[in-house]
């Protein structure tokens, strides 16, 4: 009987992420225990056929640990092997937030984005640590909007129905630089209905498919020439009843033509603070002309309506507005990069 023990005598910085295996070949194990430092074992599991042990709990980070490994051979004669090693020490650990959240309902323009709380330097272990699974199956990849964010999504919008889950399995695995995983979560989360709205800045209406059913059409008023609304397709990402547009928070002082207005039924579209508002001092501009800072005005009644039945994940498509293109990283602006250029992954 040949009998391999995984990790040697001595072994030292292993990654607690890595299974701890004892194997016997031409023969069948006959009592696998694995101890940290101060005696408790750790649980495992035993194939069927009595070949092949692997810990079924994980290691600790900056421990040591005994596996002792006692099979019987073919031929009747039993073997014992044992290993002493030690566990990784990291630098510091990353944990990884997301987004959507678990038990969560999108739309069909919805990322799925992974915020590790420090620098990644080993992207592609990052990427491996981290499983999509989709009923039905979907196709994606990543792509990395800095060192600590990178999202995934398909190469269309998701089908309505779909269900996702996020596997995110960074314990104990090296992210780069002495950086490890925190913490293993799961997350799950399902595509609500297709809802788009497509946003036309030369006629200056507001059109809302659902299903790709058109089901409203309402008058609106996008940013004037100063402040053109930026063109492309906007993922919303929360929605206010109320709140006080603040143009100081995105650099545009009051004295040079800046704002502090109080608006209700504000759905947001982007970080840099285009949303969706009821607008009632500009309903008469509404279906004529743009005289926004950027937002898209809506009357009252238009902007209950739109925030009512909005979710995260809601796409809004903005045409002929006059505007520069959607920057990619301004809120979930990841339907604007080109799907070839979305799978290399901007490592």
């Amino acid at each position: 009987m040949t009998l391999t023990l995984a990790l040697n005598e001595g072994a030292a910085d292993v990654a607690p992420g890595l299974p701890v295996i004892a194997t016997a070949a031409d023969g069948k194990l006959t009592e696998v225990t694995l101890t940290n430092g101060e005696g408790k074992a750790v649980q495992g599991h035993l194939n069927a056929e009595g070949t092949q042990w692997t810990n079924a709990e994980m290691l600790g980070y900056g421990k040591t640990y005994k596996l002792t490994a006692t099979g019987v051979g073919e031929d009747g004669k039993p073997q014992t092997k044992t290993s002493s090693f030690s566990t990784v020490k990291p630098r510091t650990q990353t944990f990884v937030s997301t987004n959507p959240m678990d038990g969560s309902t999108v739309g069909v323009g919805q990322p799925l984005a992974f915020y590790f709380d420090e620098k990644v330097t080993d992207k592609i272990a990052a990427e491996q640590a981290i499983q999509i699974t989709t009923d039905p199956k979907v196709e994606g990849a990543f792509y990395w909007f800095n060192e600590k964010e990178v999202h995934w999504r398909p190469q269309e919008f998701w089908k309505p129905g779909t269900k996702v889950t996020m596997h995110v399995k960074v314990y104990g695995k090296h992210m780069g630089n002495g950086v490890y995983g925190q913490e293993d979560r799961t997350i799950n989360t399902v595509i609500g209905d297709s809802v788009i709205h497509e946003a036309d800045g030369g006629t200056h209406q507001l059109v809302t498919k659902v299903n790709g059913v058109v089901t409203r059409t309402v008058p609106t008023s996008m940013g004037n020439a100063a402040n053109t609304t930026p063109v492309g397709t906007y993922v919303i990402t929360e929605k206010r009843d109320h709140m006080i547009m603040d143009s100081t928070t995105y650099g545009l002082a009051l004295e040079n033509g800046g704002y502090k207005t109080p608006v209700d039924w504000a759905t947001r579209m982007s970080n840099s603070g285009i949303f969706v508002h009821s607008a009632p001092w500009s309903v008469g501009d509404q279906g004529y002309r743009n005289v926004s800072h950027g937002c898209l005005n809506l009357a009252p009644a238009n902007a209950k309506f739109f925030f009512d039945n909005a979710k995260q994940g809601d796409i809004v498509i903005v045409r002929n507005s006059g505007g520069p293109a959607l920057e990619s990283w301004d809120g979930f602006g990841d339907w604007q990069v080109p799907w070839d250029q979305w799978v290399k992954g901007n490592r």
